[in-house]
């Protein structure tokens, strides 16, 4: 199977047909879905992340493969009654589900073949359960039968069933006997090989006294491709059990992040496998770089698979995180021109040009009489002034001539002082030259 289930309902048996007594599927997803916060870099981020898994797998190709040998007689009869409410609880909760039946009996059963395929993956109800109710009974031999060969003809070694790309498959298998290693040619281990490279997960409803695991086969070949092996059932309870086992799969829940640069995602543990239908919970670590973009929103995007697939867009977290400006801006006081043009060598001569700067943003400067408290601007990073001091006089701000933009006349020394959008300050500090005549 390449992906997980949901519940789609509770399934009992009553007197002899299945009954839904619980509603289909509730939306499969991850708990919480987004993250979105503002941080420093350097932060690390710690949260638990919940994904819920469905319990019918998303775009399901079903194979019921059945021994159709005579003491199933029973069993098969159950399932024929039943097949219509198998279809209709599984594509309650996914609409796409295909199914395909498939049968077995032995080698040299003058009854029927080995194997055969009476219907591959359709949509339609009426055909798949025509063909299950086509089914008849094959002599059998001896005890053991040929469900070595007719698994490795599902799977891609006969490559009998049509699957669908990129769909879950499952093989729902139901017998009652051991069956013969090699058959038709095909051993245990081809059989696993050839499920296992189509991705192919087998449910095996062992029915009567556990015969069909009697040499373990069912138990290696269930375990082998992430299955399950349901024993004990009785030839009224095929049908449910097959429904209950498509509902308690195990499925392997991962997280694939995809980070911007100076972001990344750890989940721990990395994957965990759980029954379909329950939580898979993992601890989140959301890490911002300390050599992060400040004030850029950094985003990840985290689909989590099932079964190694992707679950789809309701199984997607993304994480969005606002990296804050923790720079200070810079700012000077810098020789600047004379009227004429002429950069001056020093800020002595009161000939000045005010330089500010900052990470994230273009700021502004505000100078300062540090004499009066005064303040004037903002002014853009390269303005030039001309400063003089004039203790005990007039504060005044003039327009300068030539290359000069502004005369400021102040009481005491100049302060620059620039503030960039996230509040982060620096100043710097001028000695402002006397008045000459």
């Amino acid at each position: 199977m390449r992906r997980s289930m949901r519940r789609a309902g509770v399934v009992a048996m009553a007197t002899g047909a299945l009954v839904a007594v619980a509603g289909t599927a509730a939306h499969a997803d991850v708990s919480p879905p987004t993250v979105e916060q503002s941080a420093n870099p350097g932060t690390v981020i710690s949260l638990t992340k919940t994904v819920t898994t469905p319990q019918i797998p998303p775009k399901p190709d079903i194979v019921l493969l059945a021994d159709q040998t005579g003491s199933m007689g029973p069993a098969l009869g159950n399932v024929k009654a039943n097949m219509a409410d198998i279809i209709t609880t599984v594509k309650s909760a996914q609409p796409d589900a295909q199914f395909a039946v498939a049968t077995y009996c032995d080698v040299g059963d003058p009854g029927a073949p080995p194997f055969t395929l009476h219907q591959d993956l359709s949509a339609d109800t009426a055909t798949v359960t025509a063909a299950v109710n086509g089914i008849s009974l094959c002599g059998g031999g001896d005890g053991p039968e040929a469900q070595l060969n007719a698994l490795w003809q599902v799977g891609d070694g006969g490559d009998a069933v049509t699957f669908r790309p990129d769909s879950s498959r499952i093989v729902a298998w139901f017998g009652d006997a051991p069956g013969h290693d090699p058959s038709v040619g095909h051993t245990e281990a081809d059989a696993t090989a050839s499920l296992l490279g189509d991705e192919v997960r087998v449910l095996a409803v062992s029915v009567g006294a556990n015969q069909l695991d009697a040499t373990g086969q069912a138990t290696r070949i269930t375990q082998a491709t992430g299955g399950a092996l349901l024993t004990g059932v009785s030839t009224s309870q095929v049908a449910a059990k097959i429904l209950e086992g498509l509902h308690n799969l195990p499925v392997e829940v991962a997280g694939v992040p995809s980070c911007d640069p100076g972001l990344s995602v750890g989940l721990d543990p990395a994957s965990q496998t759980v029954t379909s239908g329950t939580d898979a919970v993992f601890t989140e670590t959301i890490t911002v770089a300390d050599d992060a973009e400040q004030g850029a929103t950094l985003t990840c995007s985290v689909p989590f698979t099932l079964n190694g697939a992707d679950g789809g867009p309701g199984f997607t977290q993304t994480v969005q995180i606002h990296v804050n400006d923790v720079t200070a801006p810079t700012v000077s006081w810098d020789p600047g021109p004379n009227p004429a043009g002429h950069l001056s060598r020093s800020t002595a001569n009161g000939f000045v040009m005010a330089t500010a700067g900052d990470n994230v943003d273009d700021v502004q400067v505000t100078v300062t009489d540090l004499g009066s408290g005064q303040s004037f601007g903002p002014y853009a990073s390269g303005t030039t002034f001309k400063l003089v001091k004039a203790p005990g006089g007039q504060v005044s701000v003039r327009p300068g001539s030539g290359a000069v933009n502004w005369n400021l006349r102040f009481t005491g020394n100049a302060q620059l002082s620039v503030t960039d959008s996230a509040g982060n300050t620096a100043t710097a500090v001028c000695s402002v030259p006397p008045n000459t005549p």
